[in-house]
Formats: structure tokens, sequence, C-alpha cells
């Protein structure tokens, strides 16, 4: 049975009713201000490149504050307990410190207005088309993801059908977009953010209260027969893994999560860098991941902590979890899966007012997340796609009509891969799998061809297709058996070949192949680049808290003391 056909309904009253209906009034409205300030294709789909970092910063780590940390975290916090930390400390911060300190000022020096832009100035338009085109089909297959869980919301509030529900949910998203663009997309998510962490915070400490604060939960989990003390420890995470061997568990967590999943989500992936892109100068792009960084390294015990206290609180996850563990086939039938662990808990825990609070705050991480991903394949397509390579040479405001079509297009195409994200029992299969085909690859060619000056055009678009190749081989010998790697071990393996293959390709490639002059590289290639053109001149005399690397270095020793704390 599939997640939408369970019986789970949340009791609202006409208090969170209320709450909803002014929420989604509220993100309207922000749609219609935002429309004044669009005039051009430039101040659609970037802002006009004139945010402030706080803005950008928020904007960022809400952009990702969708389906991923909110379902699919809590979803994974259920089922595997304080390994799932690791997507947070060692998944998402050390790459996005590095983006903030290294990348962001070859992004933003070169004045590209996508990541695809960028391969094509450094590699040309063979690698250009093929990144273009997979980020198009990722950024769909991604923000069906959203659409799903914003149209479970729906359908769970108000009892309606899931093509009701899922049609309902893309008219809200697509309205502001189409309105405002990347504006309306961003001023929304920095709302977002501050909605959502008001909504999550009361059901930990609630959910907590609950099961006898920290110890009591602690003690619970320890009792727990399946997974027990395993799940309070972050290290070596075996579980999370599917490796056996802890020296083999902390590498694959190392290096496919914390370095190839990681960092090629992070430093390639355009709907984070779009909204560094949005910064006023080159100061405020490197600190706007370095500011996201900051809440993203709190963000587990909202959304990790909440799915842990449902797996030994509510009774229908307690029941599922002691079934999955000993037949996944059979819990299939139960109507429950992981996915639900937070409506559960808000379910049983949450009090009227505060429930339709929740409410609002899940359906704005959905439309963050969804919005997200509609805002950077509207760019990429009208930019990379269709000015590149259909239709050239038109009026500014030709190109920003695609876009608003472009916005309508994805959210439709989104309604149907909403359907496949509705097979998973845990998203998190799902969106690792993606990620393993269409960023591990993508991180590959992006870091050989910015440090390296010597590959070639024609090395990074082999590179882009026999990496992608390899890590859905992997991915299908691990749907037939052939492979047998429990937890995220299968989508970790996968892009650690992905990133090899694509690595090895692009090198003997390289070697056998005419590299591009020298003089056409500068502000492409680290090498031949003046550091004068990726250094903000002002930013040594801002105060140190404006500052990237003071920043970076700061927060590093933070998330390393959350490692050792939780190890």
């Amino acid at each position: 049975m599939s997640l939408m056909e369970t019986a789970i309904r949340l009791d609202a009253q006409w208090v969170d009713y209320l709450l909803i209906a002014l929420y989604f009034l509220f993100v309207l409205g922000v749609g219609f201000f935002a429309k004044r300030g669009v005039s051009s294709s430039i101040e659609f789909f970037l802002s006009g490149r004139s945010l402030p970092a706080w803005v950008t910063g928020l904007a960022f780590i809400s952009a990702n504050l969708g389906a991923v940390e909110i379902m699919g975290m809590s979803a994974t916090g259920a089922q595997y307990g304080f390994p799932t930390m690791h997507y947070f400390w060692v998944g998402a911060i050390p790459a996005m410190l590095f983006l903030g300190v290294v990348m962001m000022p070859f992004y933003y020096g070169s004045k590209v207005r996508s990541v695809p832009e960028f391969m094509r100035k450094r590699f040309g338009t063979g690698a250009h088309l093929v990144n273009a085109l997979s980020f198009a089909a990722a950024q769909v297959l991604i923000a069906g993801v959203n659409l799903f869980l914003l149209g479970t919301i729906v359908n769970r509030l108000l009892g309606w059908p899931l093509w009701v529900a899922l049609i309902v949910a893309a008219a809200i998203v697509l309205s502001y977009i189409t309105l405002g663009g990347l504006s309306a997309a961003i001023y929304n998510e920095v709302l977002q953010f501050f909605v959502i962490v008001a909504a999550l915070l009361p059901l930990t400490l609630i959910g907590l209260h609950r099961v006898g604060g920290w110890a009591g939960l602690k003690e619970r989990i320890a009792g727990d027969g399946m997974l027990g003390a395993e799940q309070l420890h972050t290290w070596p995470g075996e579980q999370l893994s599917g490796f056996d061997n802890p020296v083999l568990s902390v590498i694959g967590i190392v290096f496919g999560l914390g370095f190839v999943l990681s960092f090629g989500y992070w430093t390639t992936n355009f709907v984070e860098v779009q909204r560094a892109m949005a910064s006023k100068n080159m100061t405020s792009a490197r600190m706007t991941p370095i500011i996201g960084a900051f809440p993203k390294m709190f963000i587990p015990f909202i959304v990790i902590v909440p799915g842990m206290i449902c797996a030994v609180l509510v009774n229908e996850m307690v029941d599922f979890k002691e079934l999955y563990y000993t037949d996944p086939d059979a819990a299939a039938a139960t109507g429950i899966s992981f996915n639900d662990a937070i409506l559960l808990l808000m379910r049983d825990v949450l009090p009227n007012g505060l429930l339709g609070l929740a409410i609002a705050g899940l359906l704005a991480a959905f439309m963050a997340g969804m919005a997200a991903n509609v805002s950077a394949f509207n760019t990429v397509f009208s930019y990379d796609i269709w000015q590149q390579y259909v239709v050239k040479d038109k009026p500014d405001d030709y190109y920003l009509k695609v876009g608003r079509l472009a916005t309508i297009v994805a959210c439709v195409i989104a309604i149907f891969t909403a359907l496949i994200a509705g097979n998973f029992s845990n998203l998190m299969d799902y969106l690792q799998t993606l990620f393993g085909f269409f960023n591990a690859p993508l991180f590959a060619t992006f870091i050989l061809g910015m440090f390296w000056k010597r590959a070639t055009p024609t090395a990074a678009w082999l590179g882009l297709v026999t990496g992608t190749g390899s890590a859905i081989v992997v991915f299908i010998l691990s749907q037939t058996g052939v492979i047998d790697l429990p937890g995220q071990g299968a989508a970790f393996l996968a892009a650690s070949a992905a990133f090899v293959v694509d690595i090895v390709v692009m090198v003997i490639v390289s070697l056998r192949t005419t590299p591009r002059p020298v003089e056409e590289l500068r502000g492409l290639v680290y090498s031949e680049t003046p550091k004068s053109d990726i250094v903000d001149p002002d930013a040594k005399s801002a105060p140190i808290f404006r500052r990237p690397v003071p920043m970076a270095l700061f927060c590093l020793v933070l998330v390393i003391g959350l490692n050792i704390v939780f190890a």
C-alpha cells in the first residue's frame, strides 16, 4: 500500500485552518510584491544580483530545507537514529564551507548565470549540453519529491484525492514563482525558514517531554531490540552505510557521503549556487553558504530527533519498525512507512493551534524545496538550453517569457514525477540515488577542470556520460541483488563509482586530446586566475564576522566538536 493510501489523518480544527490560510495569503502576497521588481531576465532568474548576504544565506539553507530535511531525515532518524547526523555534519557542512571559500569566487567572478554556463565556458558545448540536460531532468524529479510530500499534507488535512492535492499544491508554488521569479522564491524561503523552525522546535520539545526528556529518549532507544544502542552513536554507523566492517563503514561515510555525494551536491548544484549568485558582491556571495552552514549544523535536532522520538513513542511506528526488521515486504502492507514519522508525531503530541503551525511549517518546507528546484530549472532551461541551442539572439523580454513558460511546464511535469517518489518507503533512498546519478560525476568533472588546466573538452563530456552510466549500472546491480548493501550503502557505492570512473576517463582522454589554450582559462582554472580576479578587495577591511575564511574556520571547529560529542 502506498503512502498516500494510509489512513493517517491530522485532526485539524478551525484555528489550524486559519493559520494555514494566513500563511498562504502571505506567500502569494510576497509573489505579487516581488513582481514589481521583475522587468528583465536577470531580475527574474538572479534577482538582479542585488541581495544582501544574510538574505541569500538563509535562502541558501531554506532551499534545501524541503523533503530531504523534514520527511526524509525524520524518516532516516526513525530508522537509524544518530548516524543520520552524518548527512549534516559530514555530508553538508565541509562542502558548504569549501563552496564559499574556494569555488564561489570562480562562479561569481566569471559572471555566469548558471552552473552549466560555467561548464560551457570551461569545456565548451559538449559537456555543457550533457550537464544542462541532466540537471534539468534531476530538478523535475526532485521537485516531484517535494510536491508529493506537499500533496501528502493536503491529502491528510482535507482528505482530498492524490491528484487533486498534487494539482493544488503545484498551483500555489507556480503562482508566486511565475509572478516574482527568484526574488519571490528567495524572500519566501527566508520567511519559510523561520516558519519551519517555529513549527518543528515545539514538536521536538513536546515530544522529548513525552518520553522523559533527553535521558528518557536515550533509555528507550537503548532498550530497542532491533538496533538499540547503535542508534545512539554516530560512528561507525554500519547500519546507515550498509557495511558490516566498521573501518569500511567509516570509509564509506567519509568518502561516499562526505566527499563524493556532499561536495557533488553542495558545490555544483545550481539550486543552491543560484542563491549565492543573487548576492550583491563577491564577499556576500562567498558568505552565503558559510552563513547557511551555522543553522545547518543544528537543524538535525529539530528534524532527526523527532523521527527518533516517534520510533519509540507512537505505537504504529513502533509496530512497523519491529515488523520492518523481520520482514520488510510484510511491513509494506501495514500502510505505514518511515516517511510517516513526523506526521504521526504531530498527530499524537501537538494541540490545536500548534498543529496548524506545524502543518504550515511542513507546507513551507515542501514549497521551499519545490520552488528552489523550479526556479533553478527555469533558469537552466531558458539560458542553457533554449537560448544556447534552440532560439538565439532574441530580445531579453522573449527569454523572460520563456522562463515563465518553463516554470509552468516544470510544475506540470513534477505532478507526474511525484508519483514516482511515492513508491519509496524512505525518500532518502530515492534522493541519494538521484544525487549519485547526477551530482557525483558532475563534481568530478568540475573539480578536475577547475584545478587541472590539462583537462580537455572531449574528456569532460565523456567523463560525465561514463560516470553517470557507472552509477546507473551499480544501481541496477543493487536492485537485482547482485550487489547486496542495505541502508544507504548502495547509494554511497554508486556515487563513488561515478566519481572514480569520471576522473579516470577524464585523465586518460585528456592526455590523448588537445587542451584549450592557457590564455582562455583565466577565471576558470585556479592556477591561471590572478588572485585579484577572485577576491573582493574590501573583504580584508570588513569586520571578522563578514570575512569568509575566519567564519568558515570557526564553523568547521564547531562541527568537529559536534562529531566528537555525539560519536
